[in-house]
């Protein structure tokens, strides 16, 4: 997707929301080279964290709820449409009926 619109390079700013699981340096830096901003809480232990933008690191429950309606969706997990237009069409069905 992020392809499709010209890399994060053209398309602005790009977040990339991440688990404080993935909040280690080199998942960081990696995140950075490939040209994202990561968004991941520092473990409260380390010696010196970083700062946390706290309004875009809430935006990522938006995205777990999100998944968890596309999963009450079950037909879209489990592909029960061969197509993958007719897939893409109940995704966004699913979407729109929230």
């Amino acid at each position: 997707m992020i392809e499709a619109m010209g890399g994060p390079q053209e398309a602005g700013e790009v977040v990339l929301l991440m688990d404080s699981a993935y909040e280690g340096d080199a998942t960081r830096e990696l995140a950075q080279a490939l040209g994202f901003v990561p968004v991941v809480p520092p473990n409260p232990q380390r010696k010196q964290p970083w700062s946390l933008d706290k309004p875009r690191y809430r935006r990522r429950n938006e995205v777990e709820q999100l998944f968890r309606r596309l999963k009450a969706w079950r037909r879209v997990f489990t592909r029960y449409d061969k197509t993958d237009v007719m897939c893409a069409a109940f995704i966004a069905e699913a979407l729109r009926l929230r």
